[in-house]
């Protein structure tokens, strides 16, 4: 199967911001409630919240989809009986995913993706103009749904409350498995009411847009020096980063209509983060390399990525939870990301792929890949 290793960097470029979002949820109940631990207010706690809300929330996300839907078409040229190998994939990712939102962390987007993935499965034959404008009408009716709820929602009947925030960071810390699994199986309910509302149609939306981009091969030509990265850039940064002052500014998620521009600007942020990317990667060709390996591996480094956070901060490991402060978590998402990158790196020298890769390529195609072989 034809691979690009501009698409492996990117793809770990935004392993690298899923990881800056999702420590902050594994480390403290503070952010699930909606509320600032009270332990780490200084100016620099702030300034780091700041910047993670404008330039990082709600952003990666959008780049991880639509890589997801790039990806998708690579598995089309695979060869015959492509349904079938695609529904054996979709189930092994919803079952990887399910383990992994019981046992390790409960804000799993791979169920998400295994669910949005059926229908873009049943969407593969459109044409490139009919997934355009799908895409974009799902990606409305989001934003309207997300507009209205802003207008007509009490927000003061979802105020926070910090004691909240405090037992459960707590439980957290001192909890051992039973208590983990307890509260990842308890959150259930709200990790399903975020995946139908604005999860599984915004990542359905980028999965179109995706394909669209995989079916032109865009990522796999684009040289680094082309014009329209430039254009890219001068609108993207912009918007997307006046989208996400308003999202910062205007209460973040707890504000139905700041959270709506930041969803709504997101696309044009990431898209100029990729622009610059793939930029930085024709002068300094040393970045693909550092980011294509965790890119290639991006599964197994995930799914790592919550291993790190269950034995790090709750009462599983060392029951940190609520140690940390932005500073320091941002710290540990640069040491556990340049760990990763070095080890994907060492494993693909060896390996042909991850050990979560092998694990679903084996259920893909229903027979056993052979592991051994550098990449």
């Amino acid at each position: 199967m034809e691979r690009s290793i501009n698409v492996d960097a990117v793809r770990g470029f935004a392993l690298l911001g899923i990881f800056v979002v999702n420590v902050t949820f594994m480390a403290s109940a503070y952010p699930g409630n909606l509320t600032v631990d009270p332990r780490f207010g200084s100016a620099l706690d702030e300034a780091v919240r700041l910047l993670s809300s404008v330039l990082v929330d709600m952003k990666f996300y959008v780049l991880f989809s639509f890589l997801f839907g790039y990806s998708f078409t690579l598995q089309m040229r695979a060869g015959d009986g492509f349904t079938a190998r695609m529904l054996r994939r979709i189930a092994g990712l919803f079952v990887i995913g399910a383990l992994h939102t019981v046992f390790l962390y409960g804000g799993d987007v791979l169920t998400t993706y295994a669910i949005a993935c059926l229908i873009l499965l049943l969407m593969r034959r459109v044409r490139d103009v009919t997934a355009i404008r799908v895409a974009a009408g799902i990606y409305a009716f989001v934003l309207l749904s997300m507009v209205i709820s802003g207008l007509l929602v009490d927000a003061s009947a979802w105020l926070p409350d910090p004691a909240v925030a405090t037992a459960e960071t707590a439980r957290m810390a001192t909890g051992g498995w039973g208590a983990h699994i307890a509260h990842n199986i308890g959150g259930l309910w709200l990790l399903l009411l975020n995946a139908a509302s604005v999860q599984g149609p915004t990542a359905l939306a980028m999965f179109l847009l995706g394909m669209v981009a995989g079916r032109r091969g865009l990522l796999s030509r684009v040289r680094g020096d082309e014009p329209v990265l430039r254009r890219i850039q001068w609108i993207g940064f912009p918007a997307g980063l006046a989208g996400g002052l308003i999202y910062a500014l205007g209460g973040g998620n707890g504000s139905g209509l700041a959270a709506a521009a930041s969803v709504a600007t997101a696309p044009l942020l990431t898209a100029a983060y990729v622009a610059t990317l793939l930029r930085i990667i024709r002068r300094w060709g040393a970045v693909r390399q550092v980011l294509a390996p965790a890119g290639r591996m991006a599964l197994t480094n995930y799914l790592g990525q919550s291993v790190v956070g269950l034995l790090v901060f709750t009462g599983v490991g060392l029951g940190l939870a609520g140690t940390f402060s932005p500073g320091a978590l941002m710290l540990l998402v640069a040491v556990v990301f340049a760990g990763q990158s070095a080890a994907s790196a060492l494993w693909l020298h060896h390996f042909r792929y991850g050990p979560a890769e092998w694990i679903l390529r084996w259920l893909t195609n229903a027979r056993r890949p052979a592991l051994a072989g550098a990449a």
